[in-house]
Protein backbone atom coordinates (compact mmCIF):
# COMPACT_ATOMS: atom_id res chain seq x y z
CA UNK A 1 0.00 0.00 0.00
CA UNK A 2 1.19 3.52 -0.75
CA UNK A 3 2.52 5.56 2.16
CA UNK A 4 0.09 8.47 1.71
CA UNK A 5 -2.88 6.10 1.54
CA UNK A 6 -1.73 4.25 4.67
CA UNK A 7 -1.35 7.50 6.63
CA UNK A 8 -4.92 8.39 5.68
CA UNK A 9 -6.44 4.92 6.33
CA UNK A 10 -4.77 4.67 9.74
CA UNK A 11 -6.01 8.19 10.62
CA UNK A 12 -2.47 9.34 11.46
CA UNK A 13 -3.08 12.20 9.00
CA UNK A 14 -6.67 13.22 8.27
CA UNK A 15 -6.61 13.59 4.46
CA UNK A 16 -4.57 11.92 1.73
CA UNK A 17 -3.61 15.23 0.10
CA UNK A 18 -2.25 16.47 3.44
CA UNK A 19 -0.31 13.19 3.81
CA UNK A 20 1.08 13.64 0.28
CA UNK A 21 2.16 17.21 1.05
CA UNK A 22 3.83 16.14 4.32
CA UNK A 23 5.82 13.49 2.43
CA UNK A 24 6.87 15.94 -0.28
CA UNK A 25 8.03 18.43 2.38
CA UNK A 26 10.29 15.80 3.97
CA UNK A 27 8.30 15.48 7.22
CA UNK A 28 7.74 11.71 6.88
CA UNK A 29 10.47 9.08 7.20
CA UNK A 30 10.22 5.33 6.70
CA UNK A 31 12.92 3.18 8.26
CA UNK A 32 15.12 6.26 8.80
CA UNK A 33 14.89 7.62 5.25
CA UNK A 34 12.81 10.53 3.95
CA UNK A 35 9.97 8.94 2.00
CA UNK A 36 7.98 9.90 -1.08
CA UNK A 37 4.18 9.55 -1.01
CA UNK A 38 4.22 6.61 -3.46
CA UNK A 39 6.53 4.43 -1.38
CA UNK A 40 5.15 0.89 -1.02
CA UNK A 41 4.95 -0.04 2.67
CA UNK A 42 5.46 -3.49 4.16
CA UNK A 43 4.35 -4.88 7.51
CA UNK A 44 6.99 -4.05 10.12
CA UNK A 45 8.13 -0.75 8.57
CA UNK A 46 8.71 2.12 10.99
CA UNK A 47 7.18 5.49 10.11
CA UNK A 48 8.29 8.75 11.71
CA UNK A 49 5.99 11.75 11.16
CA UNK A 50 6.95 15.27 12.30
CA UNK A 51 4.07 17.57 13.31
CA UNK A 52 5.73 20.90 14.08
CA UNK A 53 7.78 20.17 17.20
CA UNK A 54 6.05 16.84 17.89
CA UNK A 55 7.33 13.57 16.45
CA UNK A 56 5.22 10.42 16.14
CA UNK A 57 6.94 7.06 15.60
CA UNK A 58 4.81 4.05 14.66
CA UNK A 59 5.36 0.49 13.43
CA UNK A 60 3.07 -0.87 10.68
CA UNK A 61 1.10 -3.92 11.88
CA UNK A 62 -1.42 -4.40 9.06
CA UNK A 63 -2.58 -2.72 5.86
CA UNK A 64 -6.21 -3.46 4.94
CA UNK A 65 -7.70 -1.47 2.05
CA UNK A 66 -10.78 -0.43 4.03
CA UNK A 67 -10.93 0.13 7.76
CA UNK A 68 -13.53 1.53 10.15
CA UNK A 69 -12.70 4.57 12.25
CA UNK A 70 -12.88 2.54 15.47
CA UNK A 71 -10.33 0.01 14.17
CA UNK A 72 -7.85 2.52 12.72
CA UNK A 73 -5.53 2.49 15.74
CA UNK A 74 -5.07 -1.29 15.42
CA UNK A 75 -3.19 -0.80 12.14
CA UNK A 76 -0.08 0.49 13.91
CA UNK A 77 1.84 0.34 17.16
CA UNK A 78 3.10 3.60 18.68
CA UNK A 79 6.84 3.42 19.44
CA UNK A 80 7.31 6.95 20.79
Amino acid sequence: MRLDKYLKNSRIIKRRTVAKDACEQGRVEVNGRVAKPGLELKTGDEICVTFGSNVLRVRVLSMPENVRKEDADSLYEVIS
